[in-house]
């Protein structure tokens, strides 16, 4: 086995598109962990659609062996993802390190997401190498950047390390500071089990494969071992490290980081964040554990309604993949069968419809993105519910909460004034406005979920020509004047159009409802009436004319009354057709509403 004191554990946190994943690849490049032959850009991230968007989804863990001085040193290198919708996986993978790598681009300076995970890794105790990346560009500033840097963080100007992922400069450098600088793993070998899982993946063929740090004591193949918080019990089947595949070890002791494998069927069982412990000789849980809650909810449809069963079969399948992805059968008057599903944040909901049509070839329409509300009835019960339809009668209702996020965003000064006018407008409120230097301020919002979880991310970055960065966390439930919305063609209500709002948006937002679907329902033999209600209050109608024959067109001359018969008769087959006619709503019609500005 290795000596523990020549293992470092560390992870990378940055920004998005701040280059981490290309400088793990030069790492593993540096200690020859990867062949030049097998050599691709952003290794870490298999999935395709991390390497089309640039982003890491999930987080991804390798070990890497490096001779320094004739002594062989083992490196883990915990890559977490850097978006905000995957906040508590990165707050796990830094519970399973000593160190980390800030890596800041040179060219555009600190960002939102930056400073939420630094200070995640600060609460946690580790020792922080600051690197400013991109430095081959020739628009790299880095005077600026490292003062922001020393304001941040405290640290001397000499200890920030000038580095490129893309040509290389500095990578040794980084690797001696991980050797010097980041404590080995402490952890007594011959205490009682104890390990955090930090991730977990699924193969078809072994099931659930779950990756570890062992705090203390050690796990061999064939113990018996026992997941706290899931509180299941498993044989152990194979243990090892992370290298480009799984290698396979006798035994994982204090310090290590590794995969474990007890032959589970369902991701569910493995929850991130769990301790894993012996079952003769347990110990504590780590502290920490959450259970991930989804915060925004959609209903997933398929387009054609004779694929449910197909679109069942893939989210499972998904689920397996990404445990934080829940959903339960819901149907629709309008859209047949689907789901009810939980995610992560919008980020999260777009990956997964990205990958229910690439790895399953699912075309699926997605409902308007809400989330979830604590209702209390006059009666005193208290409870939840993430889709309109749920809600009780507003007779019944003393008091909705909905759910508050303290956001961060952090934009250069001449953005200020509109990037305040928008979070206003999304009824936030601001707590604290601090200039980070001359040019670039901090900005901290109380702001309510629901209303950003449509388009507020898009219009903040347009707003400031992409430069403003965006970070929040939940901070709880508030309450609200919170009215629901109904569409009504022909005076039947569609319940995929319906939607929670504020008070003060609702007539606004229906009567630009009503307009925008005007436009896009086709013309019927019949007049469509459609209606935008509040309860039983009508707030706003459009009506989308019949396609009419003209009728009148062979009297020429003639009586008046020759023509009225023919127009009455019109009339009352046109009636008659409203009574047996239904409508159908185009599906752009649903996307539509989603882009209402």
């Amino acid at each position: 086995m290795s000596d523990r004191n020549n293992t470092r554990n560390f992870c990378i946190i940055a920004h998005i598109d701040h280059g981490k994943s290309t400088l793990a690849d030069r790492l593993l490049e540096m200690t020859s962990t990867i062949s030049a032959r097998d050599m691709e850009a952003q290794v870490l991230d298999d999935m395709d659609l991390e390497k089309e968007r640039g982003i890491t989804i999930k987080s991804h863990a390798i070990q890497m062996e490096y001779m320094h001085e004739g002594e062989k040193y083992l490196l883990n290198l915990i890559d977490t993802p850097g978006h905000v919708d995957f906040s508590y996986e990165v707050s796990r993978s830094i519970a399973a390190c000593e160190g980390a790598l800030l890596i800041i681009d040179a060219t555009q300076g600190i960002q939102a997401q930056t400073i939420s995970n630094l200070y995640l890794a600060i609460e946690h105790d580790l020792e922080i190498i600051p690197i400013l990346n991109k430095m081959d560009l020739p628009n790299a500033m880095p005077e600026v950047v490292e003062d922001q840097i020393i304001e941040l963080i405290g640290c001397k100007r000499s200890t920030i390390i000038r580095a490129s992922g893309k040509t290389g400069d500095g990578v040794a450098e980084i690797l001696e500071r991980i050797l010097t600088d980041i404590p080995a793993p402490e952890g007594d070998p011959e205490a009682p089990l104890q390990a955090l899982i930090f991730d977990s993946v699924f193969n078809q063929f072994r099931g659930v494969i779950a990756y570890f740090k062992v705090a203390n004591g050690r796990v061999r193949k064939g113990d018996l071992v026992k997941f706290v918080a899931a509180d299941k019990q498993y044989n152990v089947d194979e243990v090892g490290v992370l290298k480009m595949g799984l290698e396979i070890r006798d035994e994982l002791s204090a310090g290590d980081v590794g995969y474990i494998i007890c032959g589970i069927k369902t991701a569910k069982e493995i929850k991130v964040g769990d301790t894993i412990t012996e079952v003769k000789n347990p110990s504590a849980a780590i502290s920490g554990f959450e259970e991930v809650k989804p915060m925004v909810f959609a209903g997933v449809y398929p387009i054609d309604s004779e694929d449910y069963e197909d679109l069942r079969n893939a989210m499972e399948k998904l689920q397996l993949n990404d445990a934080s992805l829940t959903y339960v059968p819901e149907s629709s008057m309008a859209l047949g069968f689907g789901f009810r599903c939980g995610f992560l944040g919008l980020l999260h909901m777009e990956i997964v419809q990205e990958r229910l049509d690439r790895e399953f070839d699912m075309n699926v329409i997605t409902t308007v993105p809400n989330v979830s509300y604590m209702v209390t009835t006059r009666a005193g019960d208290t409870f939840e519910f993430y889709n309109p339809a749920g809600m009780p009668e507003s007779t019944l209702i003393d008091v909705i909460e909905e759910p508050f996020i303290h956001a961060q965003i952090i934009t250069r000064s001449e953005y200020i004034g509109a990037i305040m006018t928008l979070c206003l407008d999304k009824r936030g409120m601001l707590t604290k406005q601090e200039y980070l230097t001359a040019d670039r301020a901090e900005l901290s919002f109380d702001m309510p979920l629901g209303e950003i979880v449509i388009d507020f991310y898009d219009k903040l970055k347009s707003i400031s020509k992409g430069y403003a960065s965006f970070d929040y966390h939940i901070t709880g439930y508030r309450p609200a004047k919170l009215v629901k919305l109904d569409i009504l063609l022909n005076s039947e209500p569609v319940d995929a159009l319906s939607t929670l709002l504020h008070v003060d948006n609702a007539y606004y937002i229906g009567r630009r409802m009503c307009e925008k679907l005007k436009e896009l329902i086709p013309r019927q033999q019949f007049d469509v009436a459609i209606q935008g209600a509040i309860g039983a209050k009508i707030i706003s109608r459009e009506t989308v004319k019949a396609v009419r024959k003209d009728v009148t067109a062979k009297c020429y001359g003639g009586d008046i009354t020759r023509k009225r018969k023919l127009l009455e008769k019109q009339k009352k087959g046109k009636k008659r057709m409203k009574q047996i006619g239904n409508v159908e709503v185009p599906q752009k019609a649903f996307l539509a509403v989603l882009k209402l500005d």
